[in-house]
């Protein structure tokens, strides 16, 4: 079996991750159980922009650096969820592409569309004025590790300005994920992606994230 690299393409990997308000002592036993991993991915710091949809949980939409990348849900085994990517595009961006892409992905009506092409500001500002849709900032800081062969993270998450704390696993091989998670104590916490923790934390979804007791 070849082992996975941190930042590398692969064939599609099972992930859990979850979000809540503190795991502290999951990260503890992260840190200690991580074999070494490249300084590169140390600590990671990134802005990026979610694209939500009142009536998608499907296709998670990004952008960062001015390009959009969709993924899309494939399959959830043993509680762990696979995603696939489904486009990958730059600003600016063609009306071909969101007619024949982007909008169908977003799984609503699509805006009237009078111009070529479209700048990032201008594709906000359409998502900004439909109202199935919501264009939410969200800031990284990302701690890397590998326990298991399987890529691991501990991460501060704003969310519009809201800070939560998220923590995951992921590999190709399921088994070496339950692993992980039974060894760091993550298995006690539901699986949340980021998009159904971004719905929850802007209330487009009534549930609490994972350990929100006070």
């Amino acid at each position: 079996m070849s082992q996975l690299e941190i930042g590398k393409e692969s064939k599609p990997r099972f992930e859990f991750r979850t979000f809540g308000q503190d795991f502290e002592e999951e990260h503890y036993l992260l840190s200690r159980l991580s074999m070494p991993v490249p300084e590169k991915v140390w600590e990671r710091t990134s802005e990026e922009i979610y694209i939500l949809s009142k009536t998608n949980n499907i296709n998670n939409t990004k952008i960062r650096n001015g390009k959009m990348d969709i993924k899309t849900f494939v399959s959830e085994k043993e509680g762990l969820e696979q995603w696939n990517p489904l486009m990958k595009g730059e600003f600016p961006i063609s009306k071909k592409v969101l007619t024949e892409d982007v909008f169908p992905a977003f799984k609503v009506e699509m805006p009237e569309l009078s111009k070529e092409e479209y700048s990032l500001d201008e594709f906000i500002d359409m998502i900004k004025a439909h109202n199935e849709l919501a264009a939410v900032r969200v800031k990284k800081l990302r701690y890397g590790y590998m326990v298991n062969d399987t890529i691991c993270e501990f991460a501060e998450v704003l969310i519009n300005g809201a800070k939560v704390y998220s923590i995951n696993s992921e590999s190709t091989e399921i088994a070496d994920i339950l692993k992980t998670m039974e060894q760091t104590g993550m298995n006690k916490y539901e699986n949340i992606n980021y998009l159904q923790a971004i719905k929850r934390v802007i209330g487009w979804i009534d549930k609490p994230l994972a350990n929100e007791d006070f």
